[in-house]
């Protein structure tokens, strides 16, 4: 994809589902990288129709700001169930990352170099339902450092896991060990893992 990161994922569809109403994005540009966890709200197939009408907007409109890309998930999920989701754009430029969530799609930055205080960064998520209710929107950007490293999980994932990352382990590693140790076993499960390298090709 590109030497701006490294990523992995791991995913659990619920039990007796024929599709995961979870779902991710992660697409490079010049420069740039974007990443997004959905999570279609229930579970089933009205659940993933949601989530991937999300991905087909996201994906198509990639180059666009966040906030855009929000407001067009908006207007793209109206007909359907309707979904949560946090999304974060990655800038080698600056080296900066702008992210925002809106629903309950858990978003964390692990910082590499242990002297940085706080060690993690939690994402604010504003409340609503992506194509059902849009609330104000509230992206906030980052410095972030090379092996600084986003995670962001659905609702199928217990809290509590980001004490015992490794920030030296690969991120399918992190998300393999995420998804094994705190799925809630109630619902489909998503771990997006993406460390920034911080060398665009």
């Amino acid at each position: 994809m590109s030497s701006l990161i490294e990523w992995g994922v791991g995913t659990l569809m619920l039990a007796g589902e024929e599709r995961s109403g979870d779902a991710y994005v992660v697409k490079a540009l010049k420069g740039k990288v974007l990443a997004a966890a959905i999570d279609g709200l229930g579970h089933g197939k009205k659940a993933a129709d949601a989530s991937q009408m999300a991905v087909l907007t996201i994906t198509d409109h990639a180059a666009e700001d966040i906030v855009s890309l929000v407001r067009r998930c908006h207007e793209a999920l109206t007909r359907t169930r309707g979904a949560v989701l946090s999304l974060a754009s990655f800038d080698a430029t600056g080296n900066t990352m702008t992210w925002l969530g809106v629903g309950n799609v858990d978003g964390y930055l692990l910082r590499a170099d242990h002297h940085i205080k706080p060690s993690h960064e939690s994402l604010f998520r504003s409340g609503g339902v992506v194509g059902y209710h849009l609330p104000s929107i509230r992206p906030s950007t980052l410095n972030i450092n090379p092996g600084d490293t986003l995670i962001f999980s659905t609702d199928g994932i217990r809290s509590g896991f980001i004490e015992e990352v490794k920030p030296e382990d690969p991120p399918q590693r992190v998300a393999d060990t995420i998804i094994t140790n705190y799925n809630k076993k109630t619902d489909d499960a998503l771990v997006l893992v993406v460390r920034y390298v911080g060398v665009a090709l």
